[in-house]
């Protein structure tokens, strides 16, 4: 497996890079809104499955980081989960930072992006913005997905698991890309996010992910013969 980190970086940036040019020419972002705005109203979104995700799709991250902070503390207790140690703690810095500062806090409340259904192309009073035009900090929480960034941080055991077992990684980061695109699907058709604001949430979880796992020393950390 590729573990290279200019291609670790390089390649998700140039996916977004890619990506966001193609959902400005093409416009996507306000199609893909058009396609769920149906009367005035988001009907789709608040029909299930989609409405449950809204309420309790983001738990599963908030799971997943409490069993890391977990295993990093029985690490200490138990000889046998020391090993494991760097990898939880890579899980609970990452949802502290990703998710949570800079998703939820830095880009949310500074970025000032407003939701499709506050844009008067969808019943509302704001003006539309693409992704990178900045808007009035604290006025506007469109960008990126909160809801998405939860999502898709269940797919960064990857990098915890890449060295240890490889065939295990790839399958829980389809897993989680998975989950991350459902629970994109379920906030657009709400008239919470636009598209860009879901790919944007993976771009910061996955950069995020990356950087940590050069910092943390991920890359060079002793495997034993066979893996976990």
């Amino acid at each position: 497996m590729l573990n290279n980190k200019y291609f670790d970086f390089g390649l998700p940036l140039a996916v977004l890079m890619v990506a966001t040019v193609f959902i400005a020419v093409t416009g996507v972002d306000l199609k893909a809104a058009t396609f769920f705005y149906i009367n005035g109203a988001w009907p789709v979104g608040d029909a299930q499955p989609w409405h449950f995700l809204y309420l309790y799709g983001h738990y599963p991250a908030y799971i997943l980081g409490g069993a890391a902070l977990a295993l990093y503390v029985a690490g200490f207790v138990k000889p046998y989960l020391a090993p494991f140690r760097k990898g939880a703690a890579f899980m609970v810095i990452l949802l502290i930072l990703g998710p949570g500062l800079l998703v939820n806090t830095v880009f949310k409340d500074g970025w000032g992006r407003p939701r499709p259904r506050e844009v008067a192309q969808f019943g509302g009073e704001r003006t539309f913005h693409s992704p990178w035009e900045r808007g009035i900090a604290g006025d506007g929480k469109s960008f990126p997905s909160g809801h998405g960034a939860s999502a898709f941080y269940l797919a960064m055991p990857f990098f915890a698991l890449r060295r240890r077992s490889p065939r295990i990684a790839r399958r829980v980061f389809v897993l989680g890309m998975l989950y991350g695109i459902v629970m994109g699907v379920a906030r657009i058709s709400q008239g919470g996010h636009f598209v860009s604001d879901v790919l944007w949430a993976w771009g910061v979880v996955h950069l995020t992910a990356v950087a940590l796992y050069y910092l943390m020393g991920l890359d060079r950390e002793h495997i034993p013969d066979g893996g976990v």
